[in-house]
């Protein structure tokens, strides 16, 4: 049987080659290659933009920069939203109802409503802001795997435990007090990196808080009598023991925060949103069991010994509010605004730079004092400003300094990453010499 001639085989490019299945491949350095600019791109935008921790499962929302109705949008939900929520606060624990003066004493009562509203709105944040990454069409898991559990626990019920402490500092010092030294979550956090997690940080983080910590100290030793009318309510107060209290809800305040940069370094990718709906679904089914619980445990040798109020939490809060309504509106403004402006944190923090955050942060909080200043007669001396001064100047500078620090990591991340696509280049390049000859 004479031979036949077989047609000639088209041959490929030495870069790509075919696999016993008949898909095409191309060789990995060439291919490597071919991406290196759009990876140096993807990089340096992420260093360029300090979005919230493990961000990658968040939608895209394009490659146009955000523009300054965006900017206005988020600024101005931020301080409406914290400003109002700041303002609810001092009023609900502070004002007097009735002929009797009665007080609101119910902070795990509403540290629950507020959680709620937040689950809620974060929810919605997580449904509209994620994509689950394995399933298109749905939102990123709220508890991706079991192991984030125990660490979510642990927040949920620091978190729970600070918001007592804090609002039960209130009763014996005034509420400038309390912001400025809310202000100082610095502190907390050092102290419980460096105690627990054996961490070091640079020299200039300690000389803020030696600033700051002398703000605080000024402020408060020159106190005095700070509102118009606290002398007949200064009897009541215990100035040092609120300190302490406000003290621990600071610790807790530290502790939570330590915790969750933890989660979103070990957990990647988790999400701000997947965290704000963790935290308060836990949170909530937390506080909301204390509160149907507790009445049942009191009466009991443990409920005793760690000092539990004979009474019902949740039935004596209702039948405050029922008896003054108006404080039932104050608390689900309060707790509206809560969670709207946790909403507004995340977005900002995700589309804009971490420095305007911290920016708005501090002079939100600064205006918060102001508000309260102006709005419930509170008296601040010369000294106590210059506390103040040295406070927000203290934040203010730890802000820059860290924001020069991520610049430069940035740079150096650049210049790494020009480094290995000219020797991804080299390496292609000679390979490819190699095949030709």
């Amino acid at each position: 049987m004479p031979r036949t001639k077989s047609p000639a085989m088209r041959r490929e490019p030495s870069e790509i080659h075919s696999q016993s299945n008949g898909i095409v491949h191309r060789d990995g350095y060439s291919e490597k290659a071919e991406r290196i600019p759009a990876m140096l791109d993807q990089k340096l935008a992420s260093n360029g933009k300090a979005g919230a921790p493990g961000e990658t499962v968040a939608k895209a929302t394009g490659n146009d920069p955000p523009g300054i109705l965006n900017l206005i949008i988020s600024v101005g939900g931020i301080y409406g939203a914290f400003l109002s929520w700041a303002w609810l606060q001092e009023r609900i624990t502070t004002t007097a109802y009735g002929p009797n003066n009665d007080k609101w004493r119910y902070p795990v009562f509403l540290n629950t409503v507020q959680s709620v509203f937040a689950a809620l709105s974060g929810l919605v944040y997580l449904f509209a802001r994620t994509s689950h990454p394995h399933k298109p069409g749905r939102p990123a898991p709220i508890f991706p795997t079991s192991k984030i559990l125990p660490p979510l626990l642990l927040i949920s019920i620091t978190s729970s435990l600070a918001s007592p402490f804090g609002y039960s500092s209130l009763q014996h010092i005034d509420y400038v007090t309390f912001i400025l030294a809310k202000s100082c979550k610095l502190l907390p956090v050092m102290f419980l990196h460096v105690t627990l997690f054996r961490k070091r940080f640079p020299v200039h983080k300690y000389m803020v808080v030696a600033l700051v910590t002398l703000g605080v100290s000024l402020f408060t030793l020159h106190q005095g009598s700070s509102k118009k009318h606290s002398s007949k309510s200064s009897g009541n107060k215990n100035q040092a023991w609120g300190l302490f209290l406000l003290a621990v809800n600071l610790l807790f305040d530290g502790l939570t925060n330590s915790v969750q940069d933890n989660i979103f370094s070990t957990f990647r990718p988790y999400s701000g949103p997947q965290m704000m709906c963790a935290q308060n679904i836990m949170s909530t089914l937390l506080t909301a069991s204390y509160l149907l619980l507790a009445p049942y445990i009191a009466p009991t040798f443990f409920g005793s010994y760690i000092g539990m109020s004979p009474g019902s939490e949740l039935s004596s809060a209702l039948t405050f509010i029922k008896t003054y309504p108006a404080v039932g509106w104050d608390v689900v403004g309060f707790a509206v605004c809560g969670a709207i402006g946790q909403v507004f944190i995340f977005h900002t923090l995700s589309t804009f730079s971490s420095l305007l955050l911290v920016t708005v942060t501090v002079t939100r909080k600064m205006l918060t004092m102001v508000l309260s200043v102006l709005w419930f007669g509170h008296k601040i001396k010369g000294m106590q400003w210059l506390g103040v001064a040295l406070v927000f100047g203290g934040i203010g500078a730890e802000a820059v300094l860290n924001r020069r620090e991520k610049n430069a990591k940035a740079k150096a991340a650049k210049a790494k990453l020009l480094s290995d696509a000219g020797q991804d280049r080299k390496i292609a390049a000679e390979r490819e010499g190699k095949k030709e000859l």
